[in-house]
Parts: structure tokens; sequence; C-alpha cells
């Protein structure tokens, strides 16, 4: 096992190879959440910053902790070739689609109207380990079902689907995502739209 303070060469070019990484968050009570993350989703900034793009999914854990507790683990295997761990420490901050941020980031990743929000990971330290254990596997492809899914709600779709299934962890802490990616005039439009279908049965 090494420690170092920041990634080298050897580490960028080991993420850039990697199809799947792992992030854990977690608050001071409450579950740990680990969620793999997949497809072209993450760039490596400088030796002490990463930035990966979070899709819509049924879950908002990640965001819902880094808005209380910064603290992030990335994680990524080899599972082909020579064995190794690679685990990046750090403190992490939220972007949503109305911060001055997003604008700056969004282009780095590929179009997607499911883009959710973009995670900035100031790295404290980088730990390398064997891997001897982890097992070999073959990427075979990606997965394109949630690009589907997400083409076919759309951005409207899915900013209704955020209001659905992503405003709160399962452990009930705000995500502030109506907020801080549309506005809270949107959740008025919902209400709105809620009454007049109601009116006309």
């Amino acid at each position: 096992m090494e420690i170092f303070e920041n990634l080298n060469n050897d580490h960028i070019k080991f993420i850039k190879e990697q199809k799947v990484f792992f992030v854990a968050t977690a608050v001071a009570d409450g579950r740990i959440n680990l969620s793999p993350k997949g497809l072209d989703s993450l760039r490596v900034l400088n030796n002490n910053r990463i930035v990966w793009l979070n899709l819509t999914g049924s879950g908002n854990e990640t965001s819902a902790h880094i808005q209380e507790y910064s603290r992030m683990t990335i994680m990524m295997n080899a599972f082909e070739g020579k064995p190794l761990i690679l685990r990046i420490y750090g403190n992490a901050k939220v972007i949503h689609h109305l911060d001055n941020e997003w604008s700056n980031l969004i282009d780095l990743f590929p179009y997607s109207e499911g883009s959710r929000q973009i995670f900035d990971l100031s790295i404290s330290s980088v730990q390398t380990s064997c891997g001897w254990a982890v097992p070999e596997y073959k990427f075979i492809k990606e997965r394109n079902i949630l690009d589907k899914s997400n083409k076919a709600a759309g951005e409207k779709g899915i900013k209704k689907y955020w209001k659905k299934a992503n405003t709160n962890s399962i452990d009930g802490i705000k995500t502030n995502i109506i907020e801080k990616n549309i506005g809270k005039s949107f959740l008025s439009s919902i209400s709105f739209n809620k009454k007049e279908k109601t009116k006309k049965q």
C-alpha cells in the first residue's frame, strides 16, 4: 500500500482506462452510500481535482450527503491486466444547473437529457493497494439503457421525475434539486397543472 498527496501521471493514466468507478459518501448518522458509476462521466482536471457528471437515476444520495458533509471517496479497480486498487479521498461540492460553475464544466461531458449534478472533488490524498484478490473481468460494452430512458423522458419529463423521486435521500435528507436545478417556480407550475387536471376530470 502507498499513500500520495495527489494524483501522479500513472494514476491519471489508470483512471482514463477504467470503465467504472465507485463513489462513497456519508453523513454523521444514517446509511453510508456507495454508488457504481459508468459511461463517459469523469474528468481529471489536474493532479488535485476531479469532476464527474451525475446522471438522473432512482436515488439521489450522493448529492444529499455532500451538501451536509463534503467528504467523498472514489475507488477504481483494475479488472483487466495488472491488479491495482486506487482510492481517491477528498472534499467535494455539488454543482447544480443554476450555479455559475455549471456552464463552465458541463461541456466537458457528452450531452445528456439526464444531466443532474456535477461533483467537483478537491483531492486530499490518494491510496494504491495490490488488488490481488479482485477477480478479472472482460469488458464487453457500455449499457445504453439509461441513455434511452433519458431520451424518451426528455428534459421536461426528467424534471418531473426529479420532483417525484429525487428530492430526498432514503434517510430523509433534502437534496434541493428542484430549487437549485430549476427554481422554485417549477414547483408551483407542477402544483397548478395538477389542480387544472383535477378540475377537468
